[in-house]
């Protein structure tokens, strides 16, 4: 589709130029398909289960994304024959194809849990009879996603949709409707606004701008939302949001974002709305000047090991050699720091956690009754089995034969670089627990041949690599954790790591120079896939569990920003859609509903306002570790003297 100003403009009649596009349509480079494809993939609804239409199908371009995402059943609408042919000779799931002129929609009323409408509504007459059509059609409850080029933009820049095919030229009727226009329909007909989108072009549209001669198009859009995503609730009654946070940037994906208010009720997001609300009286909290990203996910930790320092002597071979090394001359020192009760050195687990961003964390260690107490002020895997390693689990065949399906079955393997670690996995494979459910943790020693038989058995890996780096002077190969399919990143204890998972993040990239989109997916999507956490886990979506951190905003890429941050950096927290952490300048901005659990706490000087009983919990690591010796990760930790006043 050409980006041109509108000159003289004629309205043509679309369907033969509709049957010519289907020649091209799925060759030609389009910076707006782009766009749309980048963000919505990021927040798609759960597809998984449910019965799914894509009205205006076309050729099959997200008809064949859908599909293969295990709906119940899915189908494509289409008023082009042309389009529907090409449709039917690339999906290889073949959905079912109905040829029919919309807004009407030939189906059963609430037949539908989801439907998608991509570049479909600017060419429709009728759209109230086309949001009718649609409320008949979904369930209560349903999804609608609408794209469309922006009215805004195409209106500012004259902007006409063409294209050329054969060396002919074609021009497209199109409907100019305001968004508020368009919102307004549906809502008449029972949808509410769940989220609304609205993108600007960004560094990967760039090459299909250079490649086109149209660099000066590009630039042009400069400041310009380009597309719209507007995803609707098939609802009569609005939901009243507890809170919102407003004026943020929102981190939808390594590389997308925009900037909006969040809503969050029941603990769950609601709502996001590109560009903000009009004021309201609704309790809100103004992160103007910050990024919100989605709640980072530490898919290996030991929590009750956060006040430890570092114990070893290395370089070892293996981990039992550790293991047993740091029993034998650190004996004093675990036998000191085991005196403070495990529930108090939980907490400050789960604080070293909060204070990077964490908001989920897989604890490999057995489940205490805290772990899920409402004031924790972390979410704790708790749908998983587990056994320690070969070296110190006599029972792990047993364990793995009688853990649950589908949960995750987590273990440490191949953690040295030995023999004895060599030959860990062979063994696994032999006693038969390698398989979709199984976490291996650290796999230092893995070859790649190994790690292609990890791939063909569908078992997960996640890797601690300063903590290898630290015990073996190894760390994992790059190339070959490229390889690895399902995979992420944990920050395991302080026990034998550089730090938090910031700072694991930050070996990542540093020293295994493994790039910073790739290392973005490994602390969000990557575990939540891994470890079977709920819809959502990790990312910034309607439903999604209002799990955030907030750090000053920067012009650079989300994925890039994230490697650079240090847990100072992060400066808001929220768990649950639960205040659980804030800066001075943010503790600030927040209304006394939001800040009435938080006491504050001095982490090298610096001051955080935390959820958490931070008096009693200190003063229980004080009375065995003494005042001055309280630290995270070699940060000092103290109450500060003076509180600033909440």
């Amino acid at each position: 589709m050409n980006l041109q100003r509108a000159d003289n403009f004629e309205s043509t009649d679309n369907g033969p130029a509709f049957s010519a596009w289907a020649q091209v349509y799925e060759d030609q480079p389009n910076p707006l398909l782009t766009l749309e494809e980048r963000y919505l993939s990021r927040v798609l609804p759960v597809i998984l289960g449910r019965d799914v239409l894509d009205a205006g199908c076309g050729t099959g371009r997200w008809l064949r994304r859908l599909a293969n995402q295990s709906p119940r059943s899915i189908c494509g609408i289409d008023s082009s024959a042309d389009m529907l042919a090409v449709t039917r000779k690339t999906c290889v799931l073949k959905p079912t194809l109905i040829m029919a002129q919309l807004p009407m929609l030939p189906l059963i009323s609430k037949s539908i849990d989801l439907a998608i409408c991509s570049f479909v509504l600017s060419y429709l007459s009728g759209l109230q009879v086309f949001a009718r059509e649609m409320r008949r059609v979904l369930r209560d409850g349903g999804d609608l996603l609408i794209t469309d080029m922006h009215p805004d933009t195409a209106a500012a820049l004259g902007w006409k949709r063409s294209f050329d095919v054969s060396g002919a030229h074609f021009d497209l009727l199109t409907h100019d409707r305001s968004l508020q226009e368009i919102k307004h329909a549906f809502e008449e007909q029972g949808f509410n606004v769940a989220a609304l989108y609205q993108p600007t072009f960004g560094a990967p549209e760039i090459p299909i701008f250079v490649r086109g001669g149209k660099e000066e198009s590009y630039t042009d859009t400069a400041g310009h939302p380009a597309i719209y995503i507007l995803h609707l609730r098939a609802a009569d009654t609005a939901m009243k949001s507890d809170f919102r946070l407003a004026h943020a940037r929102i981190v939808l994906g390594k590389q997308e974002i925009d900037s909006g208010d969040i809503s969050v009720v029941n603990r769950r997001i609601a709502s996001f709305i590109s560009g903000g609300r009009k004021p309201s009286t609704e309790v809100s909290v103004d992160l103007s000047g910050y990024t919100l990203f989605p709640g980072l996910i530490n898919a290996h930790d030991h929590l009750e090991f956060g006040l430890f320092p570092r114990l070893g002597r290395p370089p070892y071979k293996n981990a039992t050699e550790w293991a047993r090394d740091i029993q034998e001359k650190y004996a004093q020192t675990i036998q000191v720091h085991t005196a403070i009760s495990r529930d108090v050195r939980l907490w400050w687990g789960a604080l070293r956690n909060l204070l990077c961003g964490v908001t989920t964390v897989c604890h490999h260690n057995p489940p205490s009754p805290m772990l899920e107490a409402p004031e924790f002020p972390l979410h704790v895997v708790t749908k998983f089995d587990w056994a320690h390693s070969l070296a110190f689990s006599d029972d792990l065949q047993e364990r793995h034969r009688k853990s649950a399906h589908p949960h995750p079955f987590v273990l440490h393997a191949c953690e040295g670089i030995d023999e004895e670690a060599r030959a860990e996995f062979a063994q696994l494979l032999e006693m038969k627990v390698v398989d979709e459910r199984t976490v291996l943790v650290h796999g230092l020693a893995m070859t790649s041949q190994e790690i292609s038989e990890l791939n063909g058995c569908g078992a997960s890996l996640i890797i601690c690599p300063s903590s290898n780096d630290f015990l073996f002077g190894r760390a994992p190969v790059r190339d070959q954790l490229l390889n690895v399919k399902r995979l992420a990143i944990g920050s395991d204890s302080p026990l034998t790591a550089r730090g938090d998972l910031l700072d694991e993040i930050s070996f990542c990239c540093e020293t295994l120079q493994i790039c910073p989109e790739a290392i973005f997916d490994l602390v969000t999507s990557a575990p939540a896939s891994i470890l079977g956490l709920s819809d959502h886990a990790g990312s910034i979506a309607p439903d999604a569990s209002a799990d955030l951190f907030a750090v000053r905003s920067s012009v650079l890429p989300p994925a890039r920003q994230l490697t650079c941050l240090r847990w100072h950096d992060v400066e808001f927290v929220m768990t649950g859609g639960v205040v659980r952490l804030a800066s001075e300048q943010i503790v600030d901005r927040l209304p006394a509903l939001l800040r009435s659990s938080l006491e504050p706490l001095s982490i090298d000087g610096v001051i955080r306002w935390i959820a958490a009983p931070v008096s009693s919990i200190f003063q229980a690591a004080a009375d065995v570790l003494g005042t001055e010796n309280v630290s995270l990760d070699g940060r000092r930790i103290l109450l500060p003297a003076k509180p600033h006043a909440v």
